[in-house]
């Protein structure tokens, strides 16, 4: 009677200690799928105000630089494939695309000294710059907190329970090496 009476003790303490194990495990793995949507948040927000941005820099530079429309193109047509409801993936080409617009339209933009001395062009430059900073700061948050998530659904004790609960790992945002190209400027003014 005291073997089996040990043995019950053992298995219920097991049962409870397993049970524990897993809810903190859910809890814990939860709790880092809201900080990689809440970071994703952050910076969904960054390239939503770039975005509201770009179209009064086009718009304050473009009748200086007449000869540059390529540029001014580039970086309107970036503008305009950015789609907050893609997948991360494709957001962050599409931001790739956008910053590297944008800092050809600066390159190019320094041949102008009249846009220098355009207090509005320097703000927006300025902003679009504080901008664009701000989005690799929050897209290093956002890849920190999907590398904690990721690496825990992979560890026990999560491993076991991802297919239970359907955790799957969350892309970072990043961009392969034909994406990360940039693209040439021209500065010949002819």
């Amino acid at each position: 009677m005291a073997i089996e009476l040990g043995l019950l003790v053992a298995a219920v303490l097991t049962i409870a200690l397993v049970v524990f194990l897993a809810v903190v495990t859910y809890n814990n793995v939860i709790a880092l799928q809201r900080r990689c949507e809440r970071a994703w948040a952050n910076v969904d927000v960054a390239l939503k105000q770039r975005h509201d941005q770009l179209p009064n820099l086009v718009s304050a530079v473009s009748g200086v630089m007449r000869y540059e429309q390529q540029v001014l193109e580039e970086v309107t047509q970036a503008r305009a494939r950015y789609q907050p409801e893609a997948p991360i993936h494709d957001q962050a080409v599409v931001s790739e695309a956008t910053s590297s617009a944008v800092r050809s339209l600066f390159a190019v933009a320094e041949n102008y000294p009249e846009l220098k001395s355009q207090q509005n062009v320097m703000a927006l430059q300025d902003e679009i710059e504080r901008l664009e900073t701000l989005i690799a700061r929050r897209r290093e948050l956002f890849n920190e907190q999907v590398y904690q998530y990721d690496s825990t659904i992979q560890q026990v004790p999560a491993l076991f329970l991802k297919p239970l609960f359907g955790w799957k790992a969350v892309d970072p945002f990043s961009v392969n090496d034909e994406e990360r190209a940039r693209p040439e400027a021209s500065l010949d003014l002819a």
